[in-house]
């Protein structure tokens, strides 16, 4: 499904990933770790096509497809979102309007007629269910005003309703309480099948304690992914950090 080869990536002149090699196939669960500023954000964010990254070596694929020159929202229309770290506020448009926008545009990308908004309304009610999202978020201000656990949770809201081939989640898990990060967890779970494929980037083990067993962990360090692994290295970073790698 994702494909990156030798991938190098600057911001300004400054190196931050120097040769990420990654494959990701449908129906796996990949994890990236490593301490602040190793790359993890810029790797999402470079798979989403921000635009403010330079790609200065390397290619990723999706799907055999070639992601090189294709916008965010050409990327988004194949099936790949992106969870935010920090969502941004949308004064005056609603959470609703948001959604059934975003499934629209990429309904038409596909030649495929527009959902009524009656479908996007009975479809958002058998998704917010299951992470406790009540009838009158709907109607607010897009993140406008929301807490950080309402904020991740329409993010995982979102997710369910455009349901892609792909999910992101850059760091989910920050800022979330015990009860929260068990809601999210739980939605996260309910969305993976063996059709997709989730890669979740995070700093703590806590996230993945509530999700399925069978993920592969990438250690990120200094821009390139060191080791790799499965729950035992998950264990090994929590007891020991991120010291052992550096006396390698």
């Amino acid at each position: 499904m994702l494909s990156i080869k030798n991938l190098h990536v600057s911001i300004e002149g400054k190196k931050i990933l120097q040769g990420i090699n990654l494959e990701v196939t449908t129906g796996e669960t990949h994890v990236i770790m490593g301490p602040n500023g190793s790359g993890k954000s810029t790797l999402a964010s470079v798979i989403a096509g921000k635009k403010e990254y330079n790609v200065t070596k390397g290619n990723i694929f999706f799907m055999n497809k070639n992601l090189k020159n294709l916008s965010p929202e050409e990327r988004a229309h194949l099936g790949i979102f992106l969870s935010f770290q920090h969502p941004v506020e949308i004064p005056g448009i609603s959470v609703i309007n948001f959604i059934k926008t975003a499934i629209n545009e990429s309904r038409k990308a596909k030649g495929m007629n527009k959902i009524s908004a009656k479908e996007i309304l009975i479809k958002s009610k058998e998704k917010s269910s299951l992470l406790k999202i009540e009838k009158d978020f709907f109607y607010r201000s897009l993140n406008e005003g929301f807490s950080g656990g309402e904020k991740k949770r329409n993010e995982i809201f979102q997710m369910s309703m455009l349901d892609p081939l792909l999910s992101i989640l850059d760091e989910v898990d920050s800022g979330l309480d015990i009860d929260a990060l068990r809601i999210v967890a739980k939605g996260i779970n309910s969305l993976k099948n063996d059709k997709n494929s989730i890669l979740i980037i995070t700093h703590y083990k806590r996230m993945l304690d509530y999700l399925f067993s069978d993920y592969i962990l990438h250690i990120l360090y200094d821009g390139k992914i060191v080791q790799s692994g499965n729950k035992e290295l998950a264990e090994k970073l929590e007891k020991e950090g991120y010291d052992w790698i550096k006396k390698k």
